[in-house]
């Protein structure tokens, strides 16, 4: 009788362990990451010079429209 008690108090006392590790790793563990936010389309232009497709935020501006580089819109205004 008196080993049955001592392995039940060992039970109990080996249950609260486990349960407080549980809470501690729950505790300790990061929250879950959201998915980034993917940005939604943008305008795409047309380059004047050469007809190369590209977004409207990455085109030079010009007398003559849309450039894809500097070097076009020169070319174009010459």
């Amino acid at each position: 009788m008196k080993y049955i008690l001592v392995l039940a108090v060992v039970a109990v006392a080996i249950w609260i362990w486990r349960n407080n590790r549980r809470e501690e790793i729950r505790a300790a563990a990061p929250p879950p990451r959201r998915p980034p936010r993917v940005a939604g389309p943008e305008a795409m232009v047309r380059c004047a010079h050469c007809g190369l497709h590209l977004p409207a935020a990455d085109a030079v501006s010009g007398r003559g429209g849309s450039y894809c580089t500097p070097a076009h819109r020169q070319a174009a205004e010459d």
